[in-house]
């Protein structure tokens, strides 16, 4: 018995073997598949319930398919006059903040990444304590103000300026570059933002889109700073907006419960903040198939050398 017991579990090991998965596999693998699925139900669960009813939200919360689906929510929120302001001003901040953004990150890494720079080991320490510390939101709000900035869109894309931590990796991906491909054009006269423009960011393609979807990114889901700052309902950006009007469906909704509300102002709270979910991150879920490819080599390039 143990003889034939022993030649199965070869053939077995053989046949798998040819297939190239194991136990070790089928387990890895299952374990990942399970895991796949507790990462993607709650996106689901997401798009089903702004497309559900609130009735049938109550009835089963956890909803995969909605068996009633409606447009409704979306139509509420979307017929709402200030998520035109909303994405208005988002699009202004992304589109005046990402050169701004790009701009002081490259020109402050290609400056780090020369050894000549004097002053080079001082200002990467002084860039570097700032990762650990910072002067808090009331120096912030102070220096703001005193400059007149209060209440303008310029308060939020001057506010953020240069990521410490883009910015190194960005600068390991420059002293990734040989040094060759700066010497030649520099003999024949060319200037450092020659050579940064003309050379180094074509050479650059990976970080530069792998950041510039980050800032946007950063961009886009702006709210802390412009509640600070913002008081002028014509600036404020897209997640405010959508804050907005969240609260006022959860007002209605609670009018509703209490009898008060008429069948106009009555609107499905949770439907419509995963619609608002769903609003948010379409735009960047569409836009971030187009540079995945340069994810893993841009940030793997710039995290290695230090």
């Amino acid at each position: 018995m143990s003889i034939d017991a022993t030649a199965k579990g070869s053939q077995l090991t053989a046949y798998v073997g040819k297939k190239r998965f194991d136990a070790y596999d089928i387990v890895i693998g299952a374990i990942l598949t399970i895991w796949a699925i507790i990462i993607v139900f709650p996106f689901f669960n997401v798009i089903a319930v702004s497309f559900a009813t609130d009735k049938e939200y109550l009835q089963t919360p956890y909803l995969f398919f909605p068996t009633q689906p409606t447009i409704k929510n979306y139509a509420q929120l979307m017929l709402d006059s200030r998520i035109i302001i909303g994405y208005r001003t988002t699009v202004m901040y992304l589109l005046l903040g990402l050169p701004y953004n790009m701009l002081l990150t490259t020109m402050t890494a290609y400056a780090l990444s020369k050894d000549h720079f004097p002053g080079k080991k001082f200002f990467i320490l002084m860039i570097l304590f700032t990762m650990y510390f910072s002067g808090g939101i009331v120096p912030q709000y102070l220096l703001i103000k005193n400059l007149g900035l209060i209440n303008t869109r310029w308060a939020i894309i001057l506010n953020y300026g240069c990521n410490t931590f883009y910015m190194i990796v960005m600068r390991n991906y420059f002293m990734s570059i040989p040094s060759e491909m700066q010497e030649s054009p520099r003999i024949d006269g060319a200037s450092e933002l020659r050579i940064l423009f003309s050379i180094m960011l074509p050479l650059s393609l990976p970080i530069l889109a792998t950041f510039s979807l980050f800032f946007a990114v950063d961009r886009w889901n702006e709210w802390f700073t412009s509640m600070i700052f913002i008081k002028d309902p014509q600036l404020t950006p897209l997640q405010l907006v959508l804050r907005s009007i969240i609260m006022t469906a959860q007002f209605s909704q609670l009018q509703n419960a209490a009898g008060t509300a008429s069948e106009m102002q009555v609107r499905f709270a949770k439907g419509m903040k995963m619609c608002a979910v769903i609003v948010t991150m379409a735009p960047i879920m569409f836009v971030y198939p187009f540079v995945q490819k340069y994810f893993v080599k841009g940030i793997m390039i710039g995290a290695v050398k230090a």
